[in-house]
């Protein structure tokens, strides 16, 4: 990573840092941030599990193996934030039973950060049947690195002396745990594959896209002037095990 590239990201990590931490120390903000994870954490799912089967096809049982573990974490992610949305009285809206408009068919195109973050990569290639698996490791690694320290960051602004807030915090820094697992999975897969050079290369190109997608995000937020649509609606009772944010 050459030295601009590397001061664009201690910006753009320093902006999101403080903007997520604004967002998620205020009550009247933390359900719609804490709706997007539910969303990113429960929606990666699928994805992670047919890439996990496409693996076992093709006889590499160990990222196989490492594939199913991700998946189910990530489904435990999407419920540990659904249940700190239940303890808000909230929940995800459901934008499938919602009315298709012509706004609502825009807000739904690939988000300004993806788009740049996968400039260049039309979405049929990046389905999981078919995602080149030097794109998936390293684009991944990159996100998954980076987001086990957003989430500490993010951890750290919740008050202890608050109960919901605290149990947050603990299933905050649980997942930030396995996000840096994640991470480190996915940097031995491509070290499995290619020589340190070559992946030292490899992860530099998608640093140098995360930059820029970080500072197509950041620009989208100033656009829009710091608002953003509501994912979240009052909630109905739920059983969601509350055990989950301590474990």
């Amino acid at each position: 990573m050459n030295f601009l590239t590397h001061i664009l990201h201690l910006a753009g990590s320093g902006v999101f840092a403080y903007y997520s931490a604004a967002q998620i120390r205020d009550l009247k903000t933390r359900p719609n941030i804490l709706a997007g994870f539910q969303l990113a954490e429960s929606g990666s799912v699928p994805f992670l599990t047919t890439l996990g089967d496409r693996a076992a096809a093709e006889g590499d049982t160990w990222l196989a193996e490492k594939l199913a573990k991700h998946a189910s974490d990530e489904t435990r992610h999407g419920k540990i934030f659904a249940h700190a949305l239940q303890q808000l009285d909230k929940q995800v809206i459901d934008f499938k039973r919602q009315p298709q408009t012509p706004s609502t068919n825009k807000s739904q195109q690939r988000s300004p950060f993806f788009a740049a973050f996968f400039e260049g990569y039309p979405q049929e290639q990046l389905k999981p049947a078919v995602i080149d698996w030097d794109v998936f490791m390293a684009s991944t690694y990159i996100l998954e690195l980076d987001a086990s320290k957003d989430f500490k960051r993010m951890a750290k602004v919740l008050p202890d002396n608050e109960p919901t807030a605290r149990n947050l915090k603990l299933g905050m820094l649980n997942i930030a745990e396995d996000e840096t697992g994640h991470a480190a999975y996915l940097y031995e897969a491509m070290m499995r594959r290619m020589s340190a050079t070559q992946v030292q290369k490899l992860v530099d190109m998608w640093r140098t896209r995360k930059v820029n997608a970080m500072l197509a995000m950041v620009g989208g937020i100033l656009q829009r002037n710091g608002e953003t649509r509501s994912l979240v609606q009052d909630s109905a009772p739920s059983e969601i095990d509350s055990e989950l944010v301590a474990t």
